[in-house]
């Protein structure tokens, strides 16, 4: 076993150092140095040493594998402060930028990644330095929504989101092979992703390969291969995973205009991320069912909600603009028609409930209507109303009980017919 690089003087409790330290200078599996001078001879009871560097012996420590990764795998308070300060920077971060997409996600599987990292125990894992905290590098995330793009382009489904070869290259860019083609820089930018672990610490998980005979040794392959436990680090199901996606909309306008319009990008992107939460995963081992994730649903609901009100905005802007190329009679007619339309949803809703109910809520309704309608200087609006408050109050269902009441509608109606 290797020894750690630390100095002695720093002794050998690293309970407050970060996961990633713990689980790779300082994990507990190392071995100690003990330093010894070489003796050469003895003269007269002088000991004659040898010069140069000490003669180092090597204490190799037994200690459980298990152990050693949980106690790597602990969160200290430190460390879950400094997870939530990093998401908050990258969420204030993201608030700054006009051309983002941001989803708040939650893994519903164990997530782990940097498998492939050299570590005595076989399997690494990839910690951001310097915080020494779990991360998924932008690159993965890159990689993942790429071949969802291709799977829903390519794929047996029965939607393929409008994904297709040019708004895969426009956003993700394309690499040259063999002179055959440029290479092309893509729209997107995607950023680390810092999980928000639950819990305290990480998970240690195990798997335990049956074929090192044939895979390493080169044996004829059988079923009585001795399985080889193999310990490694995972993010715990539960966890929170915000993924942040920048669009540069310069050169999105200039290679692909029509997926910059009315942010296009963003609903291939969505269905792309929604395509991988299902069926790809993030990190390693995703084959086996780790990194698979599913949309916090509190964080749909609010982004559902902004993109309600943006649409509406949208809508309202064109309204505002239609509205200004028309005549003022025209005007006020378009304006008077949610009014109408509101008032008559409320008088077909109160006719079906059955008889008037004179004390009941739709009175109060009309009485509101008749007064706004009569402040509407447009004949057809104020047309319009006559015919639906006269409707609305028939000797058969919607007279009021009280005679002046009744008076007053009657003469209003009569003005709003007047003035038609």
């Amino acid at each position: 076993m290797p020894v750690a690089a630390v100095p002695s003087y720093l002794g050998s409790d690293f309970k407050d150092a970060s996961p990633g330290l713990r689980f790779g200078m300082y994990l507990p599996l190392w071995g100690i140095n003990q330093r010894s001078k070489e003796i050469l001879w003895t003269t007269h009871d002088i000991k004659y040493e040898a010069r140069g560097q000490s003669h180092q012996e090597r204490e190799v420590k037994e200690e459980n594998k298990v152990n050693a990764l949980r106690s790597a795998a602990q969160l200290t308070t430190r460390d879950k402060a400094l997870m939530q300060a990093l998401t908050e920077r990258q969420a204030a971060a993201a608030q700054t930028k006009a051309n983002l997409l941001r989803l708040e996600t939650l893994s519903i599987s164990p997530f782990t990644t940097g498998l492939g990292n050299e570590h005595p125990l076989e399997n690494g894992f990839a910690f951001l330095n310097p915080y020494g905290l779990p991360y998924l590098p932008g690159s993965g995330v890159k990689g993942v929504l790429r071949q969802a793009a291709r799977e829903l382009a390519y794929g047996d489904w029965s939607d393929n989101q409008d994904w297709n070869d040019d708004a895969i290259t426009a956003l993700f860019g394309r690499e040259g092979q063999n002179g055959d083609t440029e290479h092309q820089r893509g729209a997107l930018s995607f950023w680390d992703v810092i999980p928000q672990i639950k819990g305290d610490a990480l998970q240690v998980e195990i798997m335990t390969p049956h074929q090192k005979h044939y895979y390493q040794d080169r044996q004829s392959p059988h079923d009585s291969g001795q399985p080889v436990p193999l310990n490694f680090l995972t993010v715990p199901p539960g966890s929170g995973f915000a993924f942040h996606v920048q669009c540069n909309l310069a050169l999105l306008n200039g290679i692909a205009p029509g997926l910059a319009e009315n942010s296009k990008w963003k609903e291939l992107l969505q269905a792309a991320f929604e395509h991988a939460f299902d069926w790809c995963g993030f990190g390693a081992k995703t084959a086996v069912g780790y990194g698979a994730m599913g949309e916090d649903p509190k964080a749909r609901q609010q982004r559902q909600e902004e993109q309600a009100k943006a649409q509406a905005l949208l809508k309202e802007k064109a309204a505002a603009e239609r509205l200004a190329t028309l005549s003022p009679e025209d005007r006020e007619w378009e304006q008077a028609q949610p009014v109408l339309d509101d008032f008559r949803t409320e008088f077909e809703k109160a006719r079906a409930a059955g008889a008037f109910n004179p004390g009941g809520t739709f009175s109060p309704v009309r009485l509101e209507f008749m007064k706004q309608a009569l402040d509407w200087p447009e004949a057809r609006s104020r047309k319009a109303a006559a015919e639906l408050l006269e409707a609305s109050a028939t000797k058969d269902w919607g007279r009021p009980a009280k005679k002046e009441r009744w008076k007053e509608l009657q003469d209003a109606i009569v003005a709003l017919k007047g003035q038609a």
